[in-house]
């Protein structure tokens, strides 16, 4: 049926251009659409993703039940009050004779790891803990803690002794204060609002993040579709009904279209659940929820708890309603049909190119480095977003995409973000039309090694 329209539409006017493009469009849409695999992702992913970040924080708070034993060999005799078992930690001191054992013996012992504490241990700051494998960063700081508390302390204590001042420990603890920085933005007519480094670089990461998963996924999607219909010989009847720019366009805008329908799905189903939850989540219930936790951290901090509000969540939800979010919502929608744009006009060439998996593996990564680099540096982007590496990345077309969209929260100069958009715009224009043309080339072309040599070639081809 796909054919026999393309046939029909065989008449070189402008209404059969359009029409073949259309119907490639809309095939290569419904094709993707209608796949069980894309209705089950698009249904489950949100809770995917949530339960992966669930599963993190799980592990993360979850109380280790590995049950580990330290030998500890204490050369000051000071330490043996500190060292008491912890959860299912626990500590065991030896004499320097079984010490000098277990440190050229300490498989088959029954203990985990051997904690020598040099009687230089105040000048020098240092300890050694020996063990057969890597140990887990938590016992190794639990120790570094303990370590280091009971030394400040005993320090503290002989400071405290020698002043002979009357009462000076507990004035000393009255001073300690935990100071909360509260950032204002101000606007440009004069209003204060609440704004926070903290949520703007979340978002900035996450948005960057999105922006590169769908670019390089539903580009691959293009290359393999284009790769499926050469390796099968369909390309060869579909060229003789078709020209190549309008076969490359529709399968380009018609999976774009299958990304965006994601994205709308996911924001409805966002939305409607940020309703849902909003309608059970009280702020009298949010505020309860930040004295908790405020309380939790007091245990650490208490200087913390009586300096902190605690209605958090609410004014974590009013600083991402102070964020600049129709600039960030445009310019999401825009980066990420531009970079698709021109990532998988370069995949559809690269799709066109090659005869095989192998080949593609190696074009691919050339086409897809900048894409992959300006991920790699999305960390350091979003960190400081004003610095030189910064701004070089979301100016450079081929890593703007995700680089500027971890700039965006940050209320950057418009100047700056106009001329990245430009940019990208020109470029992804020349990418199209050069891929264009190794489109037009390769289709046809079969059992022929091609490199990036040989493409250059074919860019120089006239006609």
């Amino acid at each position: 049926m796909y054919l026999l329209k393309l046939l029909k539409n065989r008449t070189k006017t402008k209404q059969a251009i359009m029409n073949n493009t259309l119907l490639i469009l809309k095939q290569e849409y419904l094709k993707r659409v209608k796949k069980k695999s894309f209705i089950i992702l698009t249904i489950l992913m949100p809770f995917l993703i949530a339960g992966v970040y669930g599963l993190v924080i799980y592990f993360s708070i979850k109380d280790d039940t590995e049950e580990r034993t330290i030998a500890v060999y204490d050369a000051t005799n000071l330490f043996l009050g500190e060292f008491t078992d912890q959860g299912t930690t626990k500590y065991h001191f030896v004499p320097k004779e079984e010490f000098s054992s277990l440190k050229t013996n300490l498989k088959g012992s029954g203990y985990y790891g051997l904690l020598y504490i040099p009687s230089d241990i105040y000048s020098n700051n240092l300890a050694q803990l020996f063990s057969e494998k890597q140990l887990p960063f938590e016992l190794t700081e639990q120790i570094q803690r303990k370590l280091s508390r009971f030394i400040e302390n005993d320090k503290r204590q002989k400071v405290i002794s020698e002043a002979g001042i009357p009462n000076l420990e507990e004035s000393l603890d009255k001073t300690k204060t935990w100071v909360n920085l509260s950032t204002l933005k101000i606007t440009e007519s004069g209003e204060t609002k609440k704004s926070s480094s903290i949520v703007a670089f979340i978002a900035s990461y996450a948005m960057g993040l999105i922006i590169y998963f769908f670019v390089f996924m539903y580009g691959a999607m293009v290359m393999r579709s284009v790769m499926e219909e050469k390796k099968s010989r369909i390309i060869e009847v579909i060229i003789s009904s078709v020209k190549p720019s309008q076969l490359m366009a529709g399968k380009i805008i018609g999976t774009a279209l299958v990304g965006l329908t994601q994205v709308a799905i996911w924001v409805i189903l966002g939305g409607i659940g940020l309703v849902v939850v909003q309608s059970f989540f009280t702020p009298e219930s949010a505020q309860q929820m930040g004295q908790n936790l405020m309380e939790t951290q007091g245990q650490m901090n208490p200087a913390m708890t009586q300096a902190a509000e605690p209605n958090k969540v609410m004014e974590v939800m009013e600083m991402i309603g102070n964020l600049n979010l129709p600039l960030i919502l445009f310019s999401f929608v825009f980066y990420f049909l531009a970079g698709y744009l021109l990532y998988s006009a370069l995949l559809g060439a690269v799709g066109a190119a090659v005869d095989n998996d192998e080949d593609s593996q190696q074009m691919v990564f050339p086409v897809t480095f900048p894409l992959i680099l300006s991920i790699m540096l999305l960390f350091p982007i979003a960190k400081n977003p004003e610095g030189a590496l910064a701004f070089w990345c979301s100016i450079i077309p081929f890593t703007s995409p995700v680089a500027m969209m971890a700039r965006v929260p940050y209320d950057l100069p418009l100047w700056e973000l106009l001329l990245s958009m430009g940019l990208l715009v020109l470029t992804t224009i020349g990418c199209i039309m050069a891929a264009a043309k190794i489109y037009r080339i390769g289709l046809l072309m079969y059992g022929k090694k091609v490199n990036i040599k040989e493409l250059i070639k074919w860019l120089r081809y006239k006609g």
